[in-house]
């Protein structure tokens, strides 16, 4: 496999040439090529073969968010890593289908790992359309497409940091989520991780996957819940033998949707 064709897009030129400079450095990028702004990026893409985009956020104009998702109407888009001082939009950016979210100061090592990704991610083949109908999106065939919800397919990541590395965590690995101030913090079945979102922003995005809101404090996979019962004149709710509080205003809500999964469960 020929080396890797990279364009480092970031508007401060000293983090741009650090940028560039670790890149070339690595033997598994074949050429670097540079630019200032998201204009001169799509000038650059136009204009020659591009394999991966190492992309600021921040920037005057088209931020990087904006060209990222211009970036998903290539008809061969580019592995888009976003490299940045900020981890706010990180949920953002993973849900674009980026290879990955690289905070400032970049290390060489951190750098190394975001290459490999893309490099991995170029090893899988795409599946070909079979018999039965014509090709899905981004070439998946009709038998391979999920619904919403029902199978790995539909199961989107969250990023979280751990040891100073960005972890893709499944969605299907969170069992509740409670929320710190501006931060959450999501309980797997072996741990915990805090991300830098708002458990509001996660209750609207992950509404479709069967999360609920039971307090103020708390979102819940629904179809893990296994009790709800009262105690000492409020109700809660168990999970993996785990009591969380279940408020006033969202009891209602919560007694009717667990009586629809239960009739669903029955009719099946």
């Amino acid at each position: 496999m020929t080396g890797l064709r990279v364009l480092a897009v970031d508007d401060e030129p000293p983090a741009l040439d650090e940028l560039a400079y670790l890149l070339r450095a690595d033997p598994r990028v074949a050429s670097v090529q540079t630019a200032g702004d998201a204009t001169g990026a799509l000038r650059l893409l136009r204009d020659s073969d591009i394999d991966a985009v190492f992309l600021d956020i921040r920037m005057p104009g088209l931020d990087g968010m904006e060209l990222a998702r211009v970036l998903t109407q290539f008809a061969r888009p580019p592995a888009v890593v976003f490299v940045t001082a900020y981890d706010e939009r990180a949920v953002e950016a993973f849900e674009l289908g980026v290879v990955d979210y690289v905070r400032k100061p970049v290390q060489a090592e951190r750098l190394a790992e975001s290459l490999r990704r893309i490099l991995a991610a170029r090893l899988v083949p795409a599946p070909a359309a079979g018999p039965a109908g014509p090709a899905g999106p981004a070439g998946a065939p009709d038998s391979a497409r999920e619904q919403p919800g029902n199978g790995p397919a539909a199961d989107s990541t969250i990023p979280v940091e751990l040891a100073g590395v960005t972890r893709l965590l499944p969605r299907s690995a969170v069992r509740w989520v409670e929320a710190q101030g501006d931060y959450a913090r999501l309980h797997t079945a072996d741990g915990s991780h805090l991300v830098r979102v708002p458990l509001a922003t996660l209750a609207e995005r992950w509404a479709d996957a069967g999360f609920v809101r039971i307090h103020r404090s708390y979102l819940v996979q629904l179809r893990l819940i296994t009790e709800l019962r009262l105690a000492g004149g409020a109700y809660v709710v168990v999970i993996d033998g785990r009591e969380l509080p279940v408020s006033r205003r969202h009891t209602r809500d919560l007694k009717d949707r667990l009586v629809r999964a239960a009739k669903q469960n029955w009719n099946r």
